[in-house]
């Protein structure tokens, strides 16, 4: 018999493990991850960007979370030698008509006890990023780059070394709650446990159904985000980070310029639907998956209100030309001959049956189960953080 059993071996299901293990040594931990090594999916595949906390609304959990995490992050990676480079970001207003929404966000992130942000015209932009064009912009000097899989790994290796237990190629088959303990079934071996911490990123719905006889009213839909690289000769148009002003509707989209903590900077990326949770190619199709997101009627809503955003964004994941038009409303020097094909990562967006996105963190709650069933970015920089409440939340069972 253990205490707690956490399903997914992502940055979040390592941090949480990690807390509970600092918080009380004595809790017997397993953590429970299918693939043969730790964070494979969302984790290993993120643009590893240090998020400042600006874009979240005041008070949520986004918000609380990913600044609290900033700076557990930071301190962690002081601790244990890990490289990071707080460079700041530029956001980019590139037309008119973004800069009520770039006000926004400056409000926002002074809100959200940002430092330092500070507007800028034009030619203070390019004092900055001397290749970049628009009408205005801000610098965020919190923001930075860092390699998540190594956070990730080294958060594995501190549980590990405080007693913890990683059992990796293991796949959750079942979660039978019972009266006093969950029966939770793998592939390999069968776990009894007083609680079950679902972390589980792109199938954490799948899992939270098993924890619970009621229905689960949430669907998670895989967007796809696919990336180009700039080729190393044309680098130099790049110092740091370039973002443009996100959509209200959609704070997901958007091209931007990420210098990449071991050398080299991505373009990117687009957001088209993946027909797999785990497709990272266009080629990645899992019939069931793809029927299950069609069929969902909060994903169905989604598709009737904003088809146009969703053709858009699948037209620039076939057409390099489009891609580079985008790019180009940041930097116009960019030309096409200038990418290669990068990296893809999968979010897992939670969507709910009225059609809704969910934009902040969500944590369902039973009584033999915690379910984290929304955890895209900034889940990364706010890992320790959301470990931390998730921790809590365990320990005031115990």
């Amino acid at each position: 018999m253990t205490d707690v059993v956490i399903i997914g071996g992502g940055i979040v299901g390592l941090a949480t493990a990690l807390q509970l293990k600092q918080q009380r040594p004595a809790l017997k931990v397993i953590l429970i991850e299918k693939e043969a090594s730790v964070a494979r999916h969302q984790t290993g595949h993120n643009s590893g960007v240090i998020h400042s906390g600006l874009y979240y609304k005041p008070g949520s959990l986004k918000a609380t979370n990913c600044i609290r995490g900033y700076h557990m992050l930071i301190d962690f990676c002081k601790a244990e030698g890990i490289p990071y480079d707080l460079c700041g970001k530029i956001v980019v207003a590139t037309k008119p008509e973004e800069l009520p929404q770039l006000d926004t966000l400056y409000e926002r992130g002074q809100l959200n006890g940002l430092g330092g942000l500070k507007k800028l015209t034009l030619a203070e932009m390019r004092e900055i990023e001397p290749h970049v064009t628009g009408v205005a912009g801000m610098f965020v000097p919190q923001t930075g780059i860092i390699d998540y899989k190594e956070v990730s790994d080294k958060y594995a290796q501190k549980f590990l070394s405080l007693g913890g237990d990683i059992r990796l190629s293991e796949r959750v088959e079942q979660v039978t709650p019972g009266t006093s303990l969950s029966i939770v079934v793998t592939n390999k071996d069968r776990y009894e446990s007083k609680l079950v911490v679902n972390c589980a990123g792109l199938y954490s719905d799948k899992i939270a159904q098993l924890t619970q006889r009621e229905a689960v009213d949430v669907r998670i839909v895989p967007f796809r985000g696919e990336y180009f690289k700039i080729k190393p000769e044309k680098q130099y148009l790049v110092k740091n980070l370039i973002y443009p002003v996100p959509d209200p509707n959609f704070p997901f989209l958007g091209v931007h310029f990420t210098r990449m903590i071991h050398g080299g900077v991505e373009a990117g990326p687009n957001a088209v639907l993946a027909f797999q949770r785990e497709g990272y190619t266009k080629s990645d199709i899992n019939l069931k998956e793809m029927y299950e997101t069609l069929s969902w009627p909060g994903f169905q809503k989604v598709a009737a209100k904003y088809w146009q955003t969703g053709l858009g964004e699948m037209y620039r994941s076939f057409s390099k030309t489009a891609f580079t038009k985008a790019l180009q409303a940041l930097i116009p020097e960019v030309q096409e001959a200038d990418l290669e094909p990068g990296g893809a990562g999968v979010r897992a967006q939670a969507c709910d049956r009225t059609g809704g996105l969910l934009d902040d963190f969500a944590i369902l709650e039973t009584d033999k189960a915690i379910n984290v069933v929304n955890a895209p970015s900034p889940a990364a920089t706010s890992s320790l953080s959301i470990g931390k409440t998730v921790s809590e939340k365990v320990l005031a069972r115990f």
